[in-house]
């Protein structure tokens, strides 16, 4: 099985003045493809850190991330911004859905930027939209749709692209019990059936449970859930 995405030394620390905090030291993560991983831990320790870090989005004070066996490191911006639309997706506790625009416009974002047609963009982001149990809401506005439905919607949105890895903050913070297992048993199933590798921040242990490994980050860095 195959590596998708793996760091070693990951270390971040934040300076301001003669202040500094380090909120990440150390830490070394191997996912292999299509593997599932739930990494949990104390408010504060760092977690949506390590995804920011993990996908590119921030640059690590020391250690390395590699996606694919391509470090990170050396693209510049312009590049690594196609690398991540090309790659990975990202879903976060707050959907960040486009409110003037339909579900299946939303979907169909990532797409466009990549300079997709927009006929293909429809068409896939309306495959997606059914596999998440929305082809009958593709035509709603955000407004117009439950918390958990938006969800679905950003989720669908994250894997239109065909990632290889998919980076979830906290996904089911702002849902009710009921809509947070839903929310999760999509992610399994998506997981299953498309093969996308997912790693998941949460503080519902309940649900990390279920991941293929379970991790949680702390002063000693990442460490297997006993």
């Amino acid at each position: 099985m195959s590596n998708i995405l793996s760091c070693q030394g990951l270390a971040k620390r934040y300076s301001e003045g003669n202040l500094a905090v380090d909120v990440l030291n150390g830490i070394d993560l191997t996912v292999a493809r299509g593997e599932f991983v739930a990494i949990v831990g104390a408010s504060g320790s760092g977690k949506s850190t390590l995804l920011h870090l993990l996908g590119g989005l921030d640059a690590p004070s020391s250690g390395s991330v590699s996606v694919l066996g391509q470090p990170l490191a050396g693209m510049d911006e312009a590049a690594l911004g196609r690398f991540r639309n090309c790659h990975l997706g990202f879903v976060y506790q707050f959907h960040h859905l486009l409110p003037e625009f339909t579900a299946l416009e939303n979907v169909m974002m990532p797409l466009l930027i990549a300079r997709q047609s927009r006929a293909e963009a429809a068409s896939r982001a309306a495959a997606l939209l059914a596999q998440v149990g929305l082809a009958a809401r593709a035509g709603h506005k955000p407004g117009e749709l439950s918390g958990g439905e938006r969800q679905r919607v950003a989720i669908a949105r994250a894997l239109v692209t065909r990632p290889d890895c998919l980076l979830a903050d906290e996904p089911t913070g702002n849902l009710d019990r009921g809509n947070a297992a839903a929310v999760f048993d999509l992610l399994r199933q998506l997981n299953s059936e498309l093969g996308t590798s997912m790693v998941m921040v949460t503080h519902d242990r309940e649900l990390a449970a279920r991941a293929d490994r379970v991790l949680t980050l702390g002063p000693d860095g990442l460490q297997p859930l006993l």
